[in-house]
This record gives C-alpha cells, sequence and structure tokens, in this order.
C-alpha cells in the first residue's frame, strides 16, 4: 500500500493553520503530524508555502446528465470541478432526463456517470407534484436528501408544489430524517411585480431585478419555517439572495429549529450595481442585489446564520443567455463557477478579515454535513478521504477561457483578476488536477447515504 507524507507550512485542520504533514496509507488519511515526525518509510510532497485545505463539497451543482450532456455532462462538471479545488459535487436533480424523482431515474444518472469522473459525486432526489410515494424508496436507495421549488423553475419535467403538495410531502420526508432543499421564493410577489413590467424594457438590469422583489423570499422562508414547526423536518434554504430574511432565520434557529443556510459567490461578489444592461450573462434566481444587501449577506455568514457557501453552478448552451439580444426575461438563469469558486471567494473574503479556516467551514465541512459525509469528507483528520486541494492563497490570475475547463465556456467573472490560485488537487490520495493537467483515469464514485438505507 501506497504511504505518502503531504507537507505544508500552512495545513489547514480544524484546530487551526499550522506547519504539519498530512500522512496517507492507501486511500485515507493516517494521521496528521508536525514536519519532523514524517516517518522515513513515506514518500514526501513538500508544497513549502502553498497552503493545503481539506477538498471542497459542493452540494449545489447542475450537472444536467442524463439528457442534457450538451449543457454540461458529468466529464465536463467533474473536470472544472478538480480544477477548482473541488472533489465532491452532489447534483440537483432536475435539468437532467429524467429528473431524478424516481429510484428508476437515479439508477439511470448512476449508469451515465460510470468511467467519466474526475471527483467523487452524489445525487439529490426530487421532490414534485406527484412523487410523495418515491421518497422513501429514493432514501432507501441513497440519495443524500431531497430538492424541491416553491416557484416554476424554469424548465419543464421538474414540476413546483404548492403548500398542498408540500404538505402531503412533508411526513415522508421528514421520517427519512433527511435535509429537504428548498428553492424559497413564492410565485404570487413574483407575478404581481411581472405582470406590471409588460411594458417595461427588459434589457435593463433593474426591470430584471423588480420582477424578482425580496418578498418572495421572505414570505417563502416564513411558509417554511411554520412547516418545519408543524412536520418537524429538516429545511436547507438554498442560494438566500435577500439579507431581509436574516433576522427570521436566525430567531428560527436560537429556537431549535433543524433549519441551515445555504449561499453563493455571487451573492457574495456582484451587485446589482455593477450588472450592466444587457449582461444577461449575469442573470441568475433569485437575482443579484444592492451593495447594500451585499454586505448584510457577509454579515450574515460572519454570524453563522448563514452556514455554507455553494456554486449552484448553472450551466446552459451559450445561446440560452441570450447575450447577443440582451433579453433578462427570456435568457437562462444561471452562472457557473466551479473552477473559480474557491478564488472568488478568498478575493472577497480575505479583504474583509476572513481566514482559510472560514473557507474551509463555509466551501468543505458544512456542505458536507448538509450532504451526510461529514465522516469522510470535508475535513483533514485521521480516517477520512485524502482529499485536499493545494492553494496558493498570494498569487493571482485573469479569468480567461482556458481557466474554466466546464462545457462552453461563458462567465461574469471573464476578465477580472482573482486572488488565490489552485496548485493541484487530490481525490483519496492521487492528483486529479496538478498545474494546469489533468493526470490520470476518471475515478470519481459515487457517494451513497448508506444511513439513509434503513428509512421505513
Amino acid at each position: 500500500m501506497q504511504l505518502q507524507a503531504f507537507l505544508s507550512r500552512r495545513l489547514v485542520t480544524p484546530e487551526g493553520v499550522r506547519p504539519a504533514a498530512i500522512l496517507v496509507e492507501g486511500e485515507k488519511i493516517q494521521a496528521v503530524v508536525s514536519p519532523d515526525q514524517i516517518p522515513k518509510t513515506f514518500e514526501t510532497f513538500d508544497f513549502g508555502d502553498a497552503a493545503i485545505l481539506p477538498g471542497l463539497v459542493d452540494s449545489h451543482v447542475h450537472i444536467n446528465d442524463p439528457g442534457r450532456a450538451e449543457w454540461e455532462g458529468f466529464d465536463t462538471a467533474t473536470r472544472a470541478a478538480a480544477a477548482g479545488g473541488y472533489t465532491l459535487l452532489v447534483d440537483m436533480p432536475l435539468n437532467c432526463l429524467p429528473a431524478t424523482t424516481t429510484v428508476a431515474a437515479l439508477d439511470a444518472k448512476r449508469a451515465v456517470a460510470q468511467g467519466r469522473c474526475r471527483v467523487d459525486w452524489a445525487a439529490w432526489g426530487g421532490v414534485v407534484q406527484d412523487n410523495q410515494g418515491e421518497i422513501e424508496a429514493l432514501a432507501a436507495a441513497g440519495v443524500p436528501g431531497f430538492k424541491c421549488f416553491l416557484i416554476h423553475p424554469g424548465i419543464d419535467g421538474f414540476t413546483m408544489v404548492t403548500e398542498q403538495q408540500l404538505r402531503a410531502a412533508l411526513p415522508g420526508v421528514a421520517r427519512t430524517g433527511l435535509p429537504l432543499l428548498v428553492h424559497a421564493e413564492l410565485p404570487g410577489p413574483i407575478d404581481a411585480a411581472t405582470e406590471k413590467l409588460n411594458d417595461a424594457d427588459w434589457r435593463r438590469y433593474s426591470t430584471y431585478l423588480q420582477s424578482r422583489p425580496e418578498e418572495a423570499e421572505l414570505a417563502a422562508i416564513r411558509l417554511l419555517l411554520s412547516l418545519c414547526r408543524e412536520y418537524k423536518f429538516r429545511l436547507h434554504i438554498v442560494h438566500l439572495s435577500a439579507s431581509a430574511g436574516l433576522q427570521e432565520l436566525k430567531t428560527a434557529r436560537s429556537q431549535g429549529l433543524a433549519v441551515s443556510v445555504e449561499i453563493c459567490p455571487h451573492y457574495l461578489h456582484l451587485t446589482s450595481e455593477t450588472v450592466k444592461d444587457g449582461a444577461t450573462v449575469c442573470k441568475c434566481a433569485p437575482p443579484i442585489r444592492s451593495r447594500d444587501n451585499c454586505e448584510r449577506l457577509w454579515q450574515g455568514l460572519r454570524d453563522g446564520v448563514i452556514d455554507m457557501v455553494v456554486t449552484d453552478h448553472s450551466p446552459c448552451p451559450p445561446g440560452m443567455k441570450k447575450l447577443d439580444e440582451g433579453n433578462f426575461r427570456t435568457a437562462w438563469g444561471g452562472l457557473s463557477s466551479l473552477s473559480v469558486a474557491l478564488s472568488l471567494m478568498w478575493t472577497e473574503a480575505s479583504n474583509r478579515g476572513f481566514t482559510l479556516l472560514d473557507i474551509a467551514r463555509w466551501m468543505a465541512a458544512a456542505p458536507a454535513r448538509l450532504a451526510g459525509c461529514e465522516t469522510q469528507k470535508g475535513r483533514i483528520a485521521p480516517g477520512f478521504d485524502a482529499d485536499f486541494v493545494v492553494f496558493d492563497p498570494e498569487g493571482d490570475f485573469v479569468v480567461t477561457e482556458e481557466r474554466l475547463h466546464y462545457r462552453h465556456p461563458i462567465s461574469p467573472y471573464m476578465g477580472e483578476t482573482l486572488r488565490g490560485v489552485v496548485k493541484a488537487t487530490y481525490l483519496r490520495g492521487k492528483p486529479v488536477f496538478l498545474e494546469g493537467e489533468f493526470p490520470g483515469k476518471p475515478a470519481g464514485r459515487e457517494f451513497r447515504a448508506m444511513h439513509a438505507i434503513s428509512a421505513k
């Protein structure tokens, strides 16, 4: 069995950042030791001043495979992930064909993933209007949780759920003990706002922003917190964009509700004041809001109300972004950032006094816990998979197409200079990204939430 030591002057562990070495035996971390304790029998790789962080976990990714691999597929999504320091992706259940709302659809996804993944992966199950009978079967089949929309998701084949339909599904969700991830926008406030904008100029970003008011998020959050109290399920709010919801979420958690919250790099880096008219490459839902809102979201991270940072990597063919027309009404709403998310976050976080420990907590440990793999992934500690990223916090680079690695290299960050460079990514002790290259054959595996198999 291969014995390796990975040495850095800045090893990021749950106990802090210090000079240390990771001792790896085969695929697992055997120990974390001081530099003078490396056994002579171990082959040593010394990364010097470059930091070593735990492999990142992204619990919100749209891989779109099977069925829409021309948007993105396992090959390209996991390649981009490896280049960005990620070692586990959790795929959302929509956009692929069939949607992952049945065990048969989950099996179809597993079949097409075979031999194509450069990092590990898992798949959320979907909760839609008519699959209440599938929920516990999906849990038994190994999904780590479920995703639903309270508003039309922008794509056919994955239906939103009304309050009544959600109530029909929640007893089954609660019995599994698995989290329900919810796109928290209600259609009422959005329909009312959009009706007033029919004659507006949809090339203007301000028009799109008005069409997705904060009230849509706030009303959805209030409904979900009420249902969480009633049905006692684990609630997870995806991509919070409205900082006005932070206080109610904080209060609910102080009352003991099982609720967690995520945010994405684009809500912490971009602001409505900087989105140009016609720049549909920046369209996402919920939308990018004001600079003041952005700073309040950063405070939500500082206060611990927001638990984690995930990408919501949501690619599509360039034509669907309506880049030539610049029409925010008809353009696809999704951003792609797998390859640059770590650098985006470090650029912003380091300017606000946060540390690599914070990055590791937000982008590795917390999403691993949500996905149910917190005993294997998300930390540099004995017994964990030897997943880690070698990161130069002082380096910088300009975002170009060559840096993106996903299928369609379009990005709202093109041309920006970002701080922090991923030098290498290791999956179970072997490099999957190294100085711009992708060595070896795809060796990613599916993570199955084995604890869920006992769901009744």
